[in-house]
């Protein structure tokens, strides 16, 4: 028999998803008439920043165009001091990036935000940067190198340790990477370490994830080759528990598979929320054919090692970052349909 108890706690788990998933709005817009994928985003400072990322700003894709790297960074101060409503004001532009670039794992510190690897055309960064906001001016300190370059990875921080998994070592790469690096919080000078990987197929495009000292891998695809010898993607809805003291073990398969969702996938009443992400459903039509990306809510629940669908977003943006800030789960910007862009910003409530 089940107490009352713990069925209060099951109900109250699945209702605090549920209201994460269904109380989106939206802040106000990215400043660029076609928006970003890709993009470094986090909290600092009492500002949400955005910086980076890629897109076609005259001609899409199958009409011949080129895509362009950014270095733009975006800050967005609150307005007011209201604790039950966010104001936010208007975004400034304040500064640039190292360099321009985007796609790879962006890891909420204390004392800022980790930019970690990504890309341009040309390369994959191992580099990672440590972005402040101090009220004026935005600042990036070199932390230690991955060991070795990725974009399109993985990345979350579970307590002290950030974690990053697979991604790209190269533009042109045909295979994903196999790859898992771990940077100890109290000891950085050291650098990163590299672990065993998951008892699974290399992937790029995963979902992170972090509960407790946990990190979770979810979903992703594998570069495999294609009829025309080309890269193809093999879509992968497959996940994995990493625990510090036991290593991998691999748990629930996602109900679909959700590649480039929103990462790290939020935390919300125990659960880590897999917000849309692209289920390979319509990858073989024309992109002008394309109705956007799957919207549903997956909750997994580390204790019981289940799935859940808990409700849809109002917005189909993937190839984004997901950040945490003023109490709410934030996704600026992303890709809206293959090759097309948005600078919508939306908000929800992460409790």
């Amino acid at each position: 028999m089940i107490s009352g108890m713990k069925i209060a706690g099951v109900v109250g788990l699945v209702v605090g998803a549920a209201h994460a998933a269904a109380g989106w709005k939206q802040l106000p817009a990215i400043p660029d008439r076609e928006g970003f994928a890709g993009s470094y985003a986090g909290a600092s400072g009492d500002a949400l920043i955005v910086a980076g990322g890629a897109n076609f700003p005259d001609k899409k894709p199958w009409e011949g165009g080129t895509k362009i790297w950014y270095d733009r960074v975006f800050v967005l101060k609150p307005e007011g001091t209201a604790s039950t409503e966010l104001r936010a004001g208007a975004w400034l532009e304040a500064g640039k990036l190292p360099a321009a670039g985007g796609y790879g794992a962006s890891v909420q510190l204390d004392e800022g935000v980790l930019f970690i690897g990504g890309g341009d055309a040309k390369r994959n960064f191992s580099e990672v940067w440590l972005a402040r906001w101090d009220g004026r001016v935005m600042s990036f300190t070199a932390w230690p190198a991955l060991p070795k370059p990725l974009a399109m990875c993985a990345g979350a921080r579970a307590e002290r340790t950030v974690f990053v998994a697979g991604g790209l070592d190269r533009p042109d790469a045909t295979q994903a990477q196999h790859v898992f690096f771990a940077l100890d919080l109290d000891n950085v000078k050291a650098g990163w370490r590299e672990l065993p990987t998951w008892p699974g197929p290399e992937r790029m495009l995963a979902t992170a994830g972090a509960s407790g000292g946990d990190f979770f891998l979810f979903s992703g695809a594998r570069l495999v080759a294609g009829a025309d010898g080309k890269p193809a993607r093999e879509w992968l809805r497959d996940a994995y528990r990493y625990t510090p003291a036991k290593g991998w073990k691999r748990i629930a398969d996602l109900p679909r598979v959700a590649v480039a969702a929103p990462s790290p996938a939020a935390q919300v009443g125990g659960k880590l929320l897999v917000i849309g992400g692209d289920d390979g459903v319509q990858a073989a039509l024309a992109p002008t054919a394309h109705k956007g990306f799957p919207r549903d809510v997956l909750a997994y629940d580390p204790k019981t090692d289940a799935w859940t669908r808990t409700g849809e977003v109002p917005f189909s943006l993937v190839t984004t970052t997901l950040a945490q800030w003023r109490g709410k789960i934030v996704i600026p910007g992303g890709e809206a349909r293959p090759g097309v862009r948005s600078p919508d910003v939306w908000a929800a409530p992460s409790k």
